[in-house]
């Protein structure tokens, strides 16, 4: 190739060819950016609900109105209700109407109103409440309504992203991203059976009872509560597992209440020792008791799970049916027994 070819005839070939290459970019459309969570919020967002609910709040009467001397000066004055309204979000879990949100979002409200994505309110009935997993049911009059998908909150594992969709101080449906930060998470109440997933995705109050899901837009959790100093977010949110949750509103649904297993006894509180929780006492005619287990044994396995402390035991008996035969072994001095028992149903707490 002659020196003139190399100076001026291949330059002016690769120009043409970045020239080609531009015209047909241009001519294919203008550059889109990446979508990002945009298709996982799309399929969530329609499942997503705003709550409103609100109670009249009783007055009370000074103390000085029940003294003889002073009933004839307070009766010139009436009694001054007022209402109290709350928000938070929830989640359509069934076409037929069926919400899945916190217990505390409705407590004890007088009327309770859902605003769906498309922007229509209708009022809403309690269907049951959970107070021990701050979860509750309420059902709208309204078919064909398009449920979330279901995740697997068993397979999340910390680190994966997550999107936390809800009515974040009344502001409408808003979407925050984040990752599980912990798993099994408990301790923030008195209740055995909280195992929370945590989050750093912006959860604040209005967002109790919206979604937690996944980046193809499946619920792994039912956004619950915040530890904050502030009462503002601080990047660590909790939210009730989806399998927990659903089985929840399938007994509600069912049966109108939660059911759970019960065993009847009192464990020593992280006592593990000897491989095993120490059983502290036994509830006479409890179904521990007619299995034959007695106080100071160690309790090693329930339904071939290992006791490895006492809110997993708890969970464990708490998931076994009623009426089912439940399968205890335990360690009493140095000899290992298999027992069985049938579990019982829990009393109320």
């Amino acid at each position: 190739m002659s020196r003139w070819a190399r100076l001026v005839l291949v330059p002016a070939l690769i120009g043409a060819a970045i020239g080609f290459g531009l015209l047909a970019l241009f001519r294919a459309g203008p550059f889109e950016p990446r979508d990002g969570f945009a298709a996982a919020v799309d399929a969530a967002a329609p499942s997503v609900v705003n709550i409103y609910s609100s109670k009249v709040v009783r007055a009370r009467r000074h103390p000085l109105c029940e003294l003889p001397q002073f009933r004839e000066l307070c009766e010139g004055f009436s009694d001054s209700n007022r209402v109290q309204n709350s928000l938070g979000s929830g989640v359509i879990v069934k076409s037929d109407g069926y919400i899945l949100t916190n217990a505390h979002v409705i407590a004890d409200a007088d009327e309770i109103l859902v605003a769906f994505h498309d922007g229509h309110t209708v009022a809403a009935e309690v269907v049951g409440v959970d107070p021990e997993t701050d979860l509750a049911v309420i059902r709208v009059d309204e078919t064909a309504l398009d449920p979330i998908a279901m995740g697997s909150s068993d397979a999340a594992r910390v680190g994966d992203q997550v999107l936390a969709i809800g009515n974040p101080f009344g502001f409408g449906q808003t979407v925050s991203m984040g990752i599980i930060s912990a798993k099994g998470r408990y301790g923030f109440t008195t209740s055995a059976y909280e195992d929370f997933l945590q989050t750093d995705a912006a959860i604040n109050p209005g967002n109790s009872g919206g979604a937690l899901i996944d980046t193809k837009g499946r619920l792994v959790g039912i956004n619950s509560l915040i530890f904050s100093r502030t009462g503002g977010y601080q990047g660590i949110g909790f939210a009730i597992p989806s399998k927990l949750a659903m089985s929840v509103l399938d007994m509600i649904v069912t049966e109108g209440h939660v059911i759970r297993g019960y065993l009847g006894v009192e464990i020593t509180a992280n006592s593990v020792e000897h491989g095993g929780l120490r059983i502290a006492s036994v509830v006479p005619g409890s179904p521990a008791a007619a299995a034959g287990v007695r106080p100071g044994d160690y309790l090693l396995s329930v339904n071939r799970q290992p006791a490895m402390n006492a809110r997993a035991v708890s969970r464990q008996i708490a998931m076994t049916e009623p009426g089912a035969e439940m399968q205890i072994e335990i360690m009493r001095g140095n000899q290992r027994l298999s027992l069985a028992a049938i579990a019982g149903t829990r009393p109320p707490p």
